[in-house]
């Protein structure tokens, strides 16, 4: 048995790795989502357009406009002399924050009293208005302690200090990184294993394929193996991108990554070999593979949380193994989590891979009687 799974693994492998279209695919695409998603997919603001508006004219006022164009956040673009302008900027988005400062800032502040500090935010876009707001409030109130403790006044009776854990700077980066590990090593399991029957078919060599003495499960194993040490290696390649090209720590043990990510590829490989299974071309087989990877990206958790998701929603995730994937590669890379406590991440897509295994055998024979 073991013989003939070997010879259609190497025949699988070699069908895969000869075709230059193919090896594109597996490397090029990769590559540049990779780039893309750990540069741009970002929830970090950084050169925020920011306007100002000083009516006060005085050095308390000039410190506090120079926190905020020495904060990394922020970047002044204007300086307005009127409100006129206010509109015209935030409507244009050449400012995404206005500062007003009130003519009585500096006078209020020195007689102790409530210093009056506008911020008129572009809200189109309401995460990234929160965002602004929270980087100005924070902003602010530094402002406020350090005035307090340079005059003598008493600094304000509640004072919010923040501390992150997992995660100390705050970096969207070491959130979005580890779940391109789980994103792009399911992209690349889907089209190798998606693609392989329907090439077979396509070609006309695959009723070949069942007059050989191979079983059912030889032919299985043979189609679905090369998908899964392909997404294997695809993984590995982008973990190590993660640990030294974007500095994402692994505070976690690699055994427990790993067995995570080899069951996420099993569980892979049976959808893409049932998607294979159905599909008469290869257009057909790329078309499913992408039905079934947009839905199943929105509703792992990649960029919105699970919980805020409907309740009859939040149950149809429980059908996606992307979804204990994306726990797995977080909780080992941030928080140092081990096998011990992973175990109801690992058992669901334990079962979603035998399903999907068991289900593409059935529509092989199906499909050949």
């Amino acid at each position: 048995m073991f013989a003939r799974v070997l010879a259609l693994l190497v025949k699988e492998l070699l069908a895969v790795l000869r075709d230059g279209r193919s090896r594109a695919v597996l490397i090029g695409p990769p590559l540049l989502q990779l780039l893309v998603f750990g540069y741009a997919a970002t929830f970090d603001l950084n050169h925020v357009p920011m306007a100002i508006y000083d009516q006060d004219h005085s050095a308390a006022s000039r410190e506090l406009v120079a926190h905020f164009a020495g904060a990394p956040a922020f970047e002044v673009v204007a300086r307005l002399t009127s409100d006129a302008g206010i509109d015209r900027l935030i409507d244009s988005r050449q400012a995404a924050l206005v500062l007003l400062i009130d003519a009585r800032f500096s006078r209020d502040l020195l007689t102790h009293r409530p210093a009056r500090v506008q911020a008129i935010v572009d809200g189109r876009n309401s995460n990234t208005a929160l965002l602004i707001e929270g980087y100005a409030n924070s902003i602010i109130n530094d402002f406020a302690i350090g005035w307090a403790g340079s005059h003598g006044g008493r600094p304000p009776e509640a004072v919010l200090v923040t501390r992150a854990r997992y995660n100390p700077a705050l970096s969207s980066r070491w959130f979005i990184v580890p779940g391109i590990v789980a994103l792009l090593t399911q992209v690349v399991t889907l089209l190798v294993v998606g693609l392989s029957v329907a090439r077979e078919r396509e070609a006309g060599t695959f009723d070949q394929l069942l007059v050989t003495p191979l079983r059912q499960i030889d032919i299985l194993l043979g189609k679905g193996l090369p998908g899964l040490l392909i997404g294997m290696i695809e993984a590995s390649a982008i973990i190590a991108a993660a640990l030294w090209w974007f500095d994402v720590p692994l505070r976690g043990g690699v055994g427990a990554l790993y067995l995570g990510l080899l069951l996420f590829v099993v569980s892979a490989t049976g959808i893409g070999l049932m998607i294979s299974a159905l599909a008469a071309t290869q257009q057909q087989a790329l078309l499913g593979t992408f039905l079934f990877m947009v839905p199943s990206i929105i509703l792992s958790g990649f960029a919105t949380p699970i919980a805020n998701m409907p309740g009859w929603m939040q149950t149809l995730t429980l059908l996606n193994p992307m979804r204990y994937i994306l726990v797995i590669v977080r909780a080992v890379f941030l928080e140092g989590a081990g096998m011990a406590t992973l175990w109801p991440q690992y058992w669901p897509m334990a079962v979603i891979g035998v399903a999907g295994l068991a289900a593409a055998g059935w529509l092989f024979r199906k499909r050949t009687i």
